[in-house]
């Protein structure tokens, strides 16, 4: 009977994923995250001194969190809860707090490890609250939301919140070969990597542990072969497993802001090979493309402008055209604008021209329009003086004659300041040859210049 029961428990421990045969018990086998985590940082000194509160874990899948959360479970001798905010409601919140409850009696700590925190709903989130302040329990959400914009003002201000990263190439090394050495499966075959086929595993994991873990397992399945002495794992197998590549991306969430953020800075930075890195990063992810030319378009006159004009016509035909053709093809039409946009020259003084104008509308009286600038359509303002004294500019050489434009007490304010830039290095000599006030304005720079 003991043989049998020895049998089916290896049985079960063999339909249990590798990630989870693998979850390390203690901190001295937890990899990763050294900036909380390693020698004298702020959790691990918090965990081994006992003084821990409440806390939100945030970042990408597979880093950690839940591991993370049960190793602390154990070091502190706590009860340990766990449950999904996927799938949980108030009533599970509660049955738990009335256990903690009764544990705090006797003087043992609960730990209730709440996942994907971010989808309770404020009432859910709300129920948590007073046993969070008064310690009844010492809650632990992950969430790979900034939680910020998804946890509660109220029960956020109750926790501390703890950042977590990717994990990097050499920490996935680590965990695969600890994997490959220690798991009581993988351990007694003789796996064989192929021309670095294990460090395209890891690629392809991206910075997450369990999909690297279990795509290990996958890859060792389907290569295993019935006699043959090896396990031989090629770069064709671990596609097959992957698929494809594991992306740190949620086109609602965080690192959605994060890419475009970094793609947008890459293009004003004059960096096209920048930009095609993160332009393809969305679009592994199945980023909308026309959100993507849509933020080309701002930025073709944001950042770009008069420096050269041509860049907007591109941006706006590359929203058209996305929009036409749709993807896959669209990528090419993309690929196009965001390298025109990175590699023309930039100016913002268009996007600072309009600021200033707004600026003194905001803090300054509105000034009126001058007379000779309103229509007279009829007799009673010609008699009031509308109209008087307008200059028609194709009456004059070069179609321009210098008037003023602006209220009168803003007569000789210059909001747009082109640059020396592409195009613009044109039109800032030609403001400065028919305009006295950028005259003034070109004479003043090459002086202080």
């Amino acid at each position: 009977m003991e043989l049998f029961d020895q049998e089916a428990q290896k049985e079960l421990s063999k339909s249990t994923p590798l990630a989870d045969r693998m979850r390390p018990k203690s901190l001295a086998d937890f990899v990763g995250q050294d900036h909380l985590v390693g020698e004298n940082k702020v959790l691990r000194k918090a965990i081994e001194s006992d003084e821990l509160v409440s806390m939100i874990f945030w970042g990408p899948p597979g880093v950690g969190k839940t591991t993370l959360a049960e190793i602390i479970a154990s070091v502190t001798k706590s009860d340990f809860y766990q449950m999904s905010a996927v799938t949980a409601g108030v009533a599970d919140i509660r049955k738990v707090l009335e256990k903690a409850g009764v544990n705090r009696k006797l003087a043992k700590r609960t730990v209730l490890f709440i996942d994907e925190i971010h989808r309770f709903n404020k009432a859910q989130q709300d129920a948590l609250l007073h046993s969070v302040e008064d310690g009844t329990v010492l809650l632990i959400g992950a969430t790979t939301e900034n939680p910020s914009f998804e946890v509660n003002a109220p029960l956020l201000s109750r926790c501390r919140v703890y950042r977590m990263n990717a994990l990097t190439f050499e920490e996935l090394e680590v965990i695969v070969k600890s994997a490959l050495s220690k798991d009581e499966f993988l351990s007694k075959e003789k796996i064989e990597f192929e021309n670095n086929a294990d460090k395209l595993l890891i690629n392809l994991s991206g910075g997450d542990a369990r999909s690297a873990l279990n795509a290990l397992e996958l890859t060792t399945r389907l290569a295993k072969k019935p006699a043959a002495a090896a396990v031989k794992v090629t770069a064709e197998i671990i596609k097959a497993a992957l698929q494809t590549k594991t992306t740190m991306y949620d086109k609602k969430g965080e690192y959605h802001y994060d890419v475009i953020s970094a793609f947008i800075k890459s293009v004003r930075g004059s960096d096209p090979n920048a930009a095609l890195y993160w332009l393809a990063r969305m679009i592994e992810a199945g980023e909308d493309p026309k959100f993507i030319a849509r933020r080309l378009i701002i930025l073709a006159s944001e950042d770009i402008g008069n420096a050269d004009p041509q860049a907007l016509v591109v941006a706006t035909s590359a929203f058209t055209a996305v929009t036409y053709i749709g993807m896959p093809e669209g990528q090419l039409v993309l690929a196009q604008a965001t390298t025109y946009l990175a590699s023309a020259p930039k100016s913002n003084a268009s996007y600072k021209a309009i600021g200033a104008a707004r600026k003194d509308i905001q803090e300054n009286p509105v000034g009126a329009v001058p007379l000779h600038l309103r229509n007279a359509p009829t007799k009673l303002m010609k008699k009031e003086g509308y109209a008087e004294g307008y200059l028609y500019p194709h009456d004059y050489d070069d179609n321009f004659v210098e008037q003023n434009y602006l209220p009168k007490e803003l007569e000789d304010r210059i909001y747009y300041q082109p640059t020396e830039n592409g195009f613009e290095k044109k039109i800032r000599e030609r403001l400065a040859r028919l305009w006295k006030k950028y005259g003034r304005e070109t004479a003043k720079a090459k002086r202080e210049k």
